[in-house]
Parts: C-alpha cells; structure tokens; sequence
C-alpha cells in the first residue's frame, strides 16, 4: 500500500511534470511561431511538426496545422496547405478557428485553381447561418475565386453589388468589356471566311483566309461547271474545306489567345501593384 504522503508527493510530481511540458511546448509554439514571421516557412514547419510529435494532449493540434497550413500556403506548397488547412479544420475549438481555417483552404484553392472546390467551401460557409455576420468577407473571396476561374463579370457583380471594392469592380468590368467573344469569332467565320480574324484584330490573317477561301470556291465551283467532276472534288475536297475549316479553327485560336493575354496583364497588376488583401 502506498502512504498518504507518497500519493502527495506522487500527484504534486505529476502536477510539476505535466505544468513543464506545457511550458515547453507553449515555449515550442512561440518559436516556430516565430521563424513563420521572419518568413522562415519550412524551418517553422519543421518546429511544429516536432511540437505536434510530443503534443500527446493536443493542445496545440489547431494551432500547429493552422501554422503548418500558412507556412506552406507561403512556400507555394498548395496541396500541402490544403491538407493542414482541412487537419485544423477538423480540430477547431471554436467557431471563429473554423471559419479562420475553412476560409484559408478556400483561399488556397483558389490561387491553385481548384476553384469549384473553393466555390464549394464559401458557399458552405454562405450558408451556415453561424456566419451571418461574415458574409461580406466570405463574397468578397468568392469575388476572387470569379477572378481566377476567368469569368470577370461574375466577378464584377459580387464587389459592385456588395460594395467590397471598388477598385477591383471597375477592374474586373475592364477586363470583361476588353473581352472578345469566342463564339462570336468562331460562328462569324462559318458565314463570311476571315471575319474572325478580323474581328481579333488579326486582319492578315483574315485577309488571307477570305483571299484562299475565295480563290479555292471559285475553282470548286468553275470545275463543276465545266464538268470537270473530279477535278471539283479534290479542289473542294483538299483545298477549300482545308481552309475554310482552317479558317474558322484559326479564330477561335486567337479569340481565346487574346483572352489569355488580357487576363493575364490582369491578373499581373493584381499580383504587384493591388494593394488589397489577395488569396
């Protein structure tokens, strides 16, 4: 049997052991906390993961992933981030942790493009009533998330309508009016050969192929009039849906080349000169 005094000294030992270890492992936090603002992202996870190894309580388990999620999210480390974001997630103690740790993973789709699943996580977070208040915050990344999956005047509707920043509704509403229309440039083509082109600013090119289209027609056309049969069929066969297909094909191509570079230079003053808070 144990005496009295030796459970005493037993429980005030256990006591003393466990106030250390949390003291250490506060002390671990504070340090890898740390190294994450000098911005030394991998050397922090390296810390936490450590922290996580000897936290056997978790007590520190949202922390650590949280942090863990935020250094590689800064590293470029997408996946990873996700990975920790949805850990801290899962250990949340509070409503405002897993509205901090769902967002982020939200954020971090986003800039990896995986914008149906960041679409899916705001929209969950839309719609949970314990974040009514948070609604303007959770729009304005949805904002974002329009931005990066290339569809600008959504983008434009959710900043205008909610009145979250103006600078990125006029943005977004530039973009989308500098847009040209794919369908447009395409269809156009089926009806006169080269309008797409033109329509593109490539006029060259759509000179070039209105002058082979026309050149390429009249010899079909001449051939079969002339009963020269087989002539009209390799001509119109080989030559003339060569080109008049080439032609429409050709502007669909730069419709969507000049998308890409009028999102692109966008996306480029979003990236270094917006000073808002990005993704």
């Amino acid at each position: 049997m144990i005496s009295a005094s030796k459970r005493i000294l037993l429980f005030i030992f256990g006591s003393l052991t466990s106030v250390f270890a949390q003291s250490t492992l506060e002390q671990q936090f504070k340090f890898a906390n740390q190294l994450f603002t000098h911005e030394k992202y991998f050397d922090a996870i390296t810390e936490l993961k450590r922290l996580q190894f000897f936290d056997i309580d978790n007590k520190f388990s949202f922390q650590s992933n949280y942090l863990i999620g935020k250094s590689y999210k800064a590293g470029a480390k997408f996946d990873e981030a996700v990975n920790y974001f949805t850990r801290a997630e899962m250990n949340s103690e509070n409503d405002d942790d897993y509205f901090t740790s769902k967002i982020f993973n939200a954020r971090t789709n986003i800039l990896r493009r995986t914008t149906k699943q960041a679409e899916k996580i705001l929209n969950e977070l839309l719609n949970d009533p314990r974040f009514i208040s948070k609604e303007k915050e959770i729009n304005y990344w949805i904002g974002w998330n329009y931005i990066f999956s290339d569809e600008w005047e959504k983008a434009f509707e959710v900043f205008n309508e909610n009145r979250l920043d103006t600078t990125l509704a006029e943005l977004c509403k530039t973009v989308d009016d500098e847009m040209y229309s794919v369908n447009f440039a395409k269809y156009c083509s089926y009806l006169i050969p080269g309008l797409g082109q033109f329509y593109t600013g490539e006029y060259v090119s759509g000179t070039l192929s209105l002058g082979w289209n026309i050149l390429f027609g009249y010899l079909t056309i001449n051939a079969f009039i002339e009963d020269r049969v087989f002539d009209g069929i390799i001509i119109g066969n080989f030559l003339w849906l060569r080109f008049y297909s080439g032609n429409i094909q050709n502007a669909e191509k730069f419709a969507i080349q000049k998308n890409l570079q009028i999102s692109n230079k966008a996306l480029d003053y979003l990236q270094y000169q917006y000073k808002g808070e990005k993704p």
